[in-house]
C-alpha cells in the first residue's frame, strides 16, 4: 500500500478537533487513508441501504451505539446525522477525533458539516497521490511524461488491478456526473455538462474566459459561472487568483484554470499516449498543471491551504506561480530545454522588482538534476513535490 503523507496532518487535527472531514476527489483515497490511520474506530458506511435506514429513523441512538467513536463514509447520504453530532459533542465535550467522516459528495459533506458543526469540525483535502508519495514506495517511473499521461488517481497505481487508463476515465467521468453532479445541474443537461468539461480541459493553463467557454458549450456565462464552481468543489480543476501585489503596475484580473489531475486533462484532450503527449500542441499547458497540482498537494497534505497565485500584468509580463508560504516563491515552469538566462528570465525581473522582499525564484523543469544557479532553483521534477517551504 502506498503511503500517505496526510496521514500526519490527519492525526494532528483529529488531536484537536472532535469531528474531522476529510474530503477530495471521487477515487483519491479517503476510505482507505481513514481506516488506516484508525483502525481501532468502528467503521461503517451508509452506502448499505439498512444502516442507512437505521441512522435516519433515529440518527442519535445511531451516534450513542458508537461510544468510542466511529468512522462514517458516505455522511452525507444521512443529512440528520449532522445535527445528533451536533448536540452528542456539545453535551459530552467529546475528546478530540472521535468522529471521522468522509463522502463521495463533497458539496453535501461540506454544507452539512459547516452548517451544523462550525468550530467542531475540520476538513483535510486529500487529492491524488503526489511524486513524494510514488517516490518514497519506489514506483515513481523513469518519465515524467509516463506519470503526467497515466495521472495520480491510486486505482491507477494498484499492483492488484490491471486498469486501462482510457478505460478508466470513461467510467470515472460517467459516474462521476451520475452521483455527485446529475441532481446539482438538471439530469436533462448531463451530456451538456459532459461536453463542458471536455471544453474546461482545452482552457487547463490558461486565464480564464466564461465567455468564450459559453459559447463552445452553447450555454449562458451564469451557467459556466455555476459550473466552474461544482468543477471546482468537487476538486476536478483548481483556480489560481491573480497576485495582489501589484508592484505599482496594471494587472489582470482573470483567475487561471488548472485540472487536479493530469491523466484526467489527457483523457479529455483525446491523448491516447505518451507519444502523443510529447507531440501535443497542449504539452507546455500539461506540464504546466503537473506542476501546479504538485504544488497543491504539497499543501493540502499538510493540512494546509494552497495559497497558490499567479502574476501578470497587462503588457504581457508573467510568473507562471507564486508561493506565498513560509517564503515567497516566484516559479516558472518549462517543459522544453532552454538556456539558463532564458528559462529564468522573467524570474529575474519578477525579484527585481522585489528588490526589498525576501521572494525567492525556481524554475520546475523536466530534467533529473536539481541544484542552484546564480540564486534561482532549478527544481527536477522528481522534487516537484517535496520543494520545501
Amino acid at each position: 500500500m502506498i503511503q500517505r503523507i496526510a496521514k500526519d496532518a490527519l492525526l494532528r487535527l483529529a488531536s484537536q478537533f472532535p469531528v474531522v472531514g476529510v474530503t477530495g476527489p471521487r477515487q483519491s483515497g479517503k476510505s482507505t487513508l481513514v481506516q488506516e490511520v484508525f483502525p481501532e474506530k468502528r467503521y461503517v458506511t451508509l452506502d448499505d441501504d439498512s444502516i442507512r435506514t437505521i441512522a435516519a429513523s433515529n440518527p442519535k441512538d445511531f451516534i450513542d451505539a458508537f461510544p468510542d467513536g466511529v468512522i462514517v463514509d458516505e455522511a452525507q447520504k444521512v443529512p440528520e446525522l449532522f445535527n445528533a453530532l451536533k448536540l452528542k459533542v456539545d453535551s459530552e465535550k467529546s475528546e478530540a477525533g472521535k468522529f471521522i467522516l468522509t463522502g463521495s459528495s463533497q458539496f453535501k459533506l461540506k454544507k452539512n458539516m459547516t452548517d451544523s458543526l462550525a468550530g467542531r469540525a475540520f476538513f483535510l483535502e486529500l487529492l491524488p497521490f503526489s511524486i513524494q508519495e510514488l517516490k518514497a514506495e519506489g514506483v515513481l517511473p523513469d518519465s515524467p511524461y509516463d506519470l503526467i499521461f497515466r495521472g495520480t488517481y491510486p486505482p491507477l497505481h494498484d499492483s492488484e488491478k490491471n486498469f486501462i487508463s482510457e478505460d478508466w476515465f470513461e467510467g470515472y467521468i460517467d459516474t462521476y456526473i451520475s452521483r455527485d453532479v446529475e441532481d446539482l445541474i438538471n439530469a436533462s443537461n448531463a451530456q451538456t455538462f459532459k461536453k463542458f468539461i471536455q471544453i474546461c480541459a482545452l482552457h487547463s493553463g490558461q486565464m480564464l474566459s466564461m465567455d468564450n467557454i459559453a459559447r463552445n458549450v452553447g450555454v449562458t456565462a451564469p451557467t459556466i459561472k455555476s459550473w466552474l464552481s461544482i468543477l471546482a468543489r468537487s476538486y476536478v480543476i483548481h483556480f489560481l487568483e491573480p497576485d495582489s501585489n501589484n508592484l505599482g503596475r496594471s494587472l489582470v484580473k482573470s483567475p487561471k484554470l488548472y485540472f487536479i489531475d493530469t491523466g484526467l486533462l489527457c483523457h479529455l484532450l483525446r491523448i491516447e499516449s505518451k507519444e502523443e503527449l510529447l507531440l501535443s500542441e497542449k504539452k507546455g499547458a500539461i506540464v504546466e498543471t503537473f506542476a501546479v497540482s504538485e504544488l497543491l498537494k504539497h499543501r493540502t497534505n499538510a493540512g494546509r491551504k494552497g495559497n497558490l497565485t499567479y502574476f501578470r500584468d497587462r503588457t504581457g509580463f508573467e510568473v507562471d506561480t507564486i508561493a506565498d508560504w513560509k517564503h515567497s516563491f516566484a516559479i516558472e515552469i518549462k517543459s522544453t530545454s532552454e538556456s539558463e538566462a532564458k528559462a529564468a528570465k522573467n524570474l529575474r525581473r519578477y525579484l527585481e522588482l522585489k528588490k526589498h522582499n525576501d521572494s525567492k525564484g525556481a524554475v520546475f523543469y523536466l530534467g533529473d538534476l536539481t541544484l542552484k544557479m546564480n540564486g534561482v532553483d532549478y527544481v527536477g521534477w522528481r522534487d516537484w513535490g517535496n520543494y520545501q517551504d
